[in-house]
C-alpha cells in the first residue's frame, strides 16, 4: 500500500506529465522545454524565443526545466510578466552625420560618403537585428593617380608613347575632378640570378651584345620617381629621363612594386581625403609568392615599406615576392584601386587576379600604349559606377547578411554590391546581424563595414545580452535551498553532493518511489538507459560524443544529421536530434545556403532568368542553358538577341549597350572578326539581324569546352548595291519579251499537237474506207469496153501498110 504522501506525489506527478504532454501536442515541438536548460542563462541560449520565469513559486514539480518556455506560455501558466527574463537584441546609432554632395572645396576634408558612422549593437544569441547603411559617391572628389610602369626592354615603344602623357591625362581627368594629382614609378625585376643578368659584363649594361638595342640601364626592383603632384609638367620631365632595362626571364617583378607603392604612403604622397588610383602598365605576367625561392629567397614578404634614400626598394634581393592575399590586404587597407593595364594576350590572366584582389579592374592596353589615356578614364568611370561593401575584423561568432537596394529601388537579398551608378547616386544596404553564441562575460567585439576604395567606414561595436537581470539578486546558502545551495532566478543551485528542487536530496539515495518519476512511460527504461535516477531526477551519463540531457535523458547534441561527416554541416546547432540552423542556412542538416549572391549573373538577374537558385547554386530550367549562372545558352530563343547587343556595342559602338561601362561589364565574350563566315560547325548557332542601314549582319555563337563563349562575326555587314536604272529597264523589257516568246511557243505547240491529232484521225478514216471497198462481197469492179481502141489498132495497121 502507498502512503498518503506517496499517493499525493504520484498524483501530482501524473498531472504534471499530462499537462506537459497536452501542451506539447497543442503547440508542436517546443524547443524551449525540450532543451536542457537548468538556469536562466542556459535557457536564453536555446532559442531567441525562449524566456525564463524567475518567479519563486512557479510550477509544482520538476520546475528546473519547465521554467524555460515561450514567454506567452509562461504567462498562461501563472508567471507574472515582471518575473519573465526575455532580453532581445537592440541597435543604437551613436554617430550619424549627413552625406556630403560634393568632394572638393572648403569642406573636402570633412566629406562624408557613408551614413551612419558609428553603431552599437546589443545582441542576444540567435535574435537577429538589423540596421541600414547608405553610401553616396560624391561629385568632384579629389583624385590621386600613381602611374607604375614596366621598364623592361619590351616596353620601349610604350615609354616613347607616354613621354607627354602627364599633360594630356591631366586635361582629361580635370573634366572629371577639379583636384587631380599625378605620380610616377617604375619597375623591372629583382637584380639577381635567375631573374636578371648578373655576369660582370652585364652589371652596368644588361643589353651588352644585344644588337637590336645595345644600351640600357641595370635592372631594379622598384624605383619611386615622382611623388603625387598637381604639377603635371614634372611628370613629363621624369618620363623623358627614363631608359629601359633588361631582365632574363619573361615574368616581371611588378607585384613587389605594387605593394611598395601601396604601403609607402608618405613617400608616394597619398592624400587621406582623395580617391586613390594605382595604374599598373605591363606586357607580361608577374612573379608570384614562392618564385623567389628560385633565387634563394626564403623569407616571406612582411608587407612593410622598404624604401632607401634613393627611393628604391631595398628589400628586392632579401624577401620573396608578395602573395595575392597580402596585396589585396594592403591595397584595401590603404583604400587603393588597382587598374591592370595589360596587353590583350594577358587579359584573361589578370582578369583572374581581379577575382582574388578586391577593388581591382583590368583594361586592355595597346601594344604601344596609345590608348592609355582613354583606358584610365574608362577604368575610373567604371570604378566610380559601383559600390561594394567589405567587412573588416568580423568576429567569428557573428553572422552577417546583406540586402542591397540600388538605384532602381528593388531590394536584392544576398548582395552587398551595386553597379551602373552615376556620380551622386545614393544606395542603401540592409545589414542583418546574428550572434551564434556568448563569449566570456563582459566581452565586447568590434568590426568595420567599409566600401571598397573609400576612406569612409562604419564602426560597429557589439556587446552580448547573455546574462539575466535576476542573477543580480543571487542569495548564497539560502533557506529556500535548505541552506546548502545558492538561490538565483527562482531555482536552487545546490552545493556538491546535493540535488533536488530545494537541495533536499543527497546523491546516491534511491528507492522505488523515485524510480517511476524517472521513466518516460510505463515499461520504458529508467532515464532511457542513458542515466541514473536520483531524487526524482535523472542524472544523465557523460558521453565522449557530446552532451546527454532532458528530463528522461532522451536528448543529446550529437545525434543530428550530418553533411560530409560534419554535424549540422557546421552551420547549425544540434538540439535533441534536430538541427537548428544558423541564419542564412536551411535543410535537415543545414547544408543549404539561402545566400543568392553566387547565383546573380552579370546582368543582375538570378540565374540569368533561366533557372532558380537552390542552396547557392543555379539549377537551369531553360532547355540548353548551362554555366554557373545559366548564362550560356546557344539554343535559347533570346541567345542571338542577347549576343547581338554585344556585337553592336563592341564592334560598331552602337545599340542599347553602347555606353562603354555597360558594354564592358555585360559583354565579356571573345569576339573574332572574319571576312567570310563558315556555317558548317554543328556546335555553333548562326545569328542574323538587320542593321539600321538595311544591311544584314551575320555572326556565329558557340560555347567552347573551356567554358568561354565565342562570337565569330563578319567584319562588316552585308549590304546589297543599289540597282542601275537602265539595267532594271532592260531586265523588265527582256522579261516581257521572254514571256511573249514562251507564250507563242506554247500556242504553236498546242496547235501543232491538235493538227497532228486531226490528221491522224483523217488517215484512220481513209484506211477504213479502202478496207471496206476491197472486202465487200456486194461490190464488183466494173468492166468497160472501148471500140475506139480497136479501130485505132486497125487504122494503125492500115496506115503502116500503106506506108511501105
Amino acid at each position: 500500500m502507498w502512503s498518503p504522501w506517496q499517493l499525493v506525489y504520484r498524483t501530482a506527478f501524473g498531472c504534471m506529465v499530462l499537462e506537459i504532454f497536452i501542451h506539447n501536442v497543442a503547440q508542436g515541438l517546443n524547443v524551449c522545454m525540450s532543451g536542457s536548460a537548468t538556469s536562466c542563462e542556459e535557457c536564453l541560449l536555446i532559442h531567441p524565443s525562449c524566456a525564463w520565469c524567475a518567479q519563486e513559486e512557479f510550477g509544482r514539480v520538476r520546475t528546473m526545466t519547465s521554467r524555460c518556455d515561450l514567454s506567452q506560455n509562461l504567462q498562461k501558466r501563472g508567471c507574472e510578466a515582471h518575473n519573465i527574463e526575455s532580453p532581445s537584441s537592440t541597435t543604437m546609432v551613436v554617430k550619424s552625420e549627413p552625406l556630403s554632395s560634393k568632394g572638393s572645396g572648403p569642406t573636402q576634408y570633412d566629406v562624408i560618403q557613408i551614413m551612419p558612422q558609428k553603431i552599437s549593437l546589443s545582441l542576444r544569441p540567435g535574435d537577429q537585428t538589423s540596421f541600414e547603411v547608405q553610401v553616396r559617391q560624391v561629385e568632384d572628389y579629389p583624385v590621386d593617380l600613381y602611374y607604375l610602369m614596366d621598364l623592361s626592354l619590351s616596353m620601349k615603344d610604350d615609354l616613347d608613347t607616354i613621354r607627354n602623357l602627364g599633360t594630356k591625362l591631366a586635361d582629361e581627368m580635370r573634366k572629371l575632378t577639379s583636384n587631380f594629382r599625378l605620380g610616377f614609378g617604375s619597375f623591372v625585376d629583382k637584380n639577381m640570378s635567375p631573374f636578371s643578368y648578373t655576369a660582370t659584363k652585364y652589371q652596368d649594361n644588361p643589353c651588352n651584345g644585344y644588337k637590336l638595342f645595345p644600351n640600357c640601364v641595370p635592372s631594379f626592383g622598384f624605383r619611386h620617381l615622382l611623388s603625387l603632384t598637381d604639377k603635371v609638367d614634372r611628370f613629363n620631365e621624369e618620363v623623358q629621363k627614363q631608359m629601359v632595362s633588361r631582365n632574363r626571364d619573361a615574368p616581371e617583378g611588378g607585384f613587389d612594386a605594387i605593394l611598395q607603392a601601396a604601403v609607402c604612403k608618405e613617400r608616394i604622397g597619398w592624400r587621406k581625403e582623395a580617391f586613390h588610383l594605382l595604374v599598373f602598365a605591363t606586357d607580361d605576367v608577374p612573379h608570384l609568392a614562392l618564385d623567389g625561392k628560385l633565387g634563394g629567397l626564403v623569407q616571406p614578404h612582411d608587407g612593410e615599406c622598404h624604401m632607401n634614400e634613393k627611393n628604391e626598394y631595398s628589400g628586392s634581393t632579401k624577401m620573396d615576392y608578395p602573395s595575392l592575399a597580402l596585396l589585396g590586404e594592403k591595397l584595401a587597407e590603404n583604400n587603393i584601386y588597382l587598374i591592370f593595364a595589360v596587353t590583350k594576350r594577358l587579359y584573361v590572366i589578370y582578369k583572374n587576379f581581379t577575382a582574388l584582389i578586391p577593388g581591382t579592374t583590368v583594361e586592355i592596353l595597346d601594344q604601344d600604349s596609345k590608348n592609355i589615356i582613354q583606358l584610365i578614364v574608362n577604368a575610373y568611370n567604371n570604378i566610380r559606377s559601383k559600390v561594394e561593401l567589405t567587412v573588416w575584423d568580423q568576429p567569428e561568432d557573428l553572422s552577417l547578411s546583406f540586402t542591397a537596394t540600388c538605384q532602381d529601388g528593388q531590394p536584392l537579398p544576398g548582395l552587398r554590391k551595386c553597379a551602373d551608378l552615376k556620380i551622386g547616386d545614393t544606395v542603401s544596404f540592409n545589414v542583418s546581424v546574428d550572434a551564434r553564441g556568448c563569449p566570456a562575460p563582459g566581452t565586447q567585439q568590434r568590426f568595420t563595414i567599409k566600401p571598397v576604395g573609400f576612406k569612409d567606414r562604419l564602426e560597429v561595436s557589439v556587446d552580448y545580452r547573455c546574462d539575466c537581470g535576476c542573477s543580480d539578486w543571487t542569495q548564497a546558502n539560502s533557506s529556500r535551498c535548505s541552506s546548502i545551495g545558492q538561490y538565483t532566478c527562482g531555482t536552487c543551485r545546490c552545493d556538491p553532493g546535493y540535488l533536488g528542487a530545494r537541495c533536499e536530496c543527497q546523491e546516491g539515495e534511491a528507492g522505488s518511489m523515485y524510480l517511476s518519476a524517472c521513466r518516460e512511460a510505463e515499461g520504458k527504461q529508467i532515464c532511457g538507459g542513458r542515466g541514473e535516477c536520483s531524487c526524482n531526477q535523472c542524472l544523465c551519463y557523460e558521453s565522449e560524443f557530446g552532451k546527454i540531457y532532458g528530463t528522461f535523458c532522451e536528448c543529446d547534441d550529437f545525434s543530428c544529421a550530418r553533411h560530409k561527416g560534419i554535424l549540422c554541416s557546421g552551420h547549425g546547432e544540434c538540439h535533441c536530434g534536430e538541427c537548428k540552423c544558423h541564419a542564412g542556412y536551411i535543410g535537415d542538416n543545414c547544408n543549404c545556403s539561402t545566400d543568392t549572391s553566387s547565383c546573380v549573373s552579370d546582368d543582375g538577374k538570378i540565374c540569368s532568368g533561366r533557372g532558380s537558385c537552390a542552396c547557392g547554386h543555379c539549377q537551369c530550367t531553360e532547355p540548353g542553358a548551362f554555366g554557373d549562372t545559366c548564362e550560356k545558352c546557344p539554343t535559347c530563343p533570346d541567345a542571338c538577341g542577347t549576343k547581338r547587343e554585344c556585337i553592336e556595342c563592341r564592334l560598331f559602338d552602337s545599340g542599347r549597350l553602347s555606353d562603354n561601362q555597360t558594354c564592358q561589364r555585360l559583354c565579356k565574350d571573345e569576339i573574332i572578326t572574319v571576312e567570310t563566315l563558315k556555317t558548317e560547325d554543328p556546335n555553333s548557332v548562326l545569328c542574323l539581324y538587320k542593321t539600321e542601314n538595311e544591311c544584314v549582319m551575320k555572326f556565329m555563337y558557340s560555347e567552347h569546352a573551356n567554358g568561354m563563349s565565342v562570337l565569330t562575326a563578319l567584319k562588316e555587314p552585308e549590304c546589297g548595291a543599289a540597282p542601275d536604272a537602265m539595267t532594271v529597264l532592260l531586265a523588265v523589257v527582256g522579261s516581257i519579251l521572254l514571256v511573249g516568246i514562251v507564250l507563242l511557243a506554247i500556242w504553236k505547240l498546242v496547235i501543232t499537237v491538235h493538227d497532228r491529232r486531226e490528221f491522224a484521225r483523217f488517215q484512220s478514216a481513209r484506211c477504213r474506207a479502202r478496207y471496206e471497198m476491197a472486202s465487200n462481197p456486194l461490190y464488183k469492179q466494173h468492166i468497160s469496153s472501148h471500140p475506139i481502141e480497136t479501130d485505132f489498132i486497125t487504122y494503125g495497121k492500115s496506115y503502116n501498110g500503106a506506108a511501105h
